[in-house]
């Protein structure tokens, strides 16, 4: 329990750290502001996470999400059904990269280390130079003010629920999971593991697509690099939510805290004065320390069962 916890109270610790260092964050506009950019963040995480689900890395979803940024910007105001198009075959390519990786027995980090070069270069063929526009639907969506609660929040909520529900108590939630934690149970079964890996795959791609568009609507403008630290970071909020690489333990609620507790962590920093260029080594430095707490907590549940027999 203490375990599955932990994602949350590391999120609650850095925000009351935060409040505490500067109390007017502690306030609807406040939270609107601060946590607005973990959106994007949230949303890769958990297209990082439905690759992760499988046991696979996704090292192409931060120049995947500038793509699509990029897409958005120079189509989806004036060639709406164009950017559709782009969009779409993005996904599709993710799936054809799921097909690739199981016919073929590749490397996950190969593969999507190649994508990456194919979304890189034809963000730059759209957009050379930082520029375009988001739609103002977009943009007014991204920006939404519901009562009460800031939208990060009722967004966050709603992807950490309903994706819980999905991944976690549906039966076909089981079948996505039993991929990368049985897959030898899921075939004696007879069960496609082709059709699970591209099944996941075309969840990742899609809500990368959600990223981006969330991205281009909080900036208003794109770029060919963008959300390029998104990789990294995606990989990091899924692991500080619980996740882990032998695929099939994930968490959809804790990949959420994962992602808002690294976003909150960068506002922290700036309200301690640390330079931008310290930062990312700092969030590091919070990850480690969460995985540490995370192993000893392990470790005290395994003498607490062996002691009990």
């Amino acid at each position: 329990m203490l375990r599955r916890l932990l994602p949350a109270l590391t999120f609650f610790l850095v925000l009351g750290v935060t409040v505490w260092l500067n109390p007017r964050v502690a306030s609807y506009n406040g939270f609107t502001l601060m946590l607005g950019l973990t959106v994007p963040i949230m949303l890769a995480t958990l297209a990082q996470m439905f690759i992760i689900t499988i046991g696979d890395f996704d090292f192409s979803i931060g120049a995947f999400v500038s793509f699509v940024a990029c897409v958005g910007a120079t189509m989806l105001t004036d060639r709406p059904l164009l950017a559709i198009t782009f969009l779409a075959c993005g996904i599709f390519a993710y799936a054809a990269a799921a097909v690739v990786i199981e016919l073929r027995r590749l490397p996950s980090i190969v593969v999507t280390l190649g994508l990456s070069f194919v979304w890189s270069g034809v963000a730059v063929l759209l957009l050379p130079s930082p520029g375009g526009r988001a739609p103002d639907w977009l943009h007014g969506l991204m920006t939404l003010r519901p009562p009460l609660v800031p939208l990060p929040f009722v967004i966050a909520v709603l992807c950490g629920l309903v994706l819980h529900w999905f991944l976690m108590r549906s039966s076909f939630g089981v079948l996505l999971r039993g991929a990368g934690g049985s897959r030898m149970a899921l075939t004696r079964a007879r069960w496609s593991i082709l059709g699970i890996r591209v099944v996941l795959y075309a969840l990742a791609g899609l809500f990368g697509v959600l990223a981006g568009l969330s991205l281009l609507g909080l900036a208003t403008s794109a770029d060919a690099n963008m959300a390029s630290r998104y990789t990294l970071l995606s990989v990091a909020g899924v692991i500080l939510g619980g996740g882990e690489f032998t695929g099939g333990r994930v968490s959809p609620i804790g990949a959420v805290f994962g992602a808002l507790t690294l976003g909150l962590t960068a506002t922290l920093l700036t309200f301690m004065r640390i330079s931008p260029d310290w930062q990312i080594g700092a969030q590091g430095i919070v990850l480690i320390m969460v995985l540490a707490l995370r192993v000893a907590i392990n470790t005290l549940g395994r003498r607490s069962d062996g002691e009990s027999r």
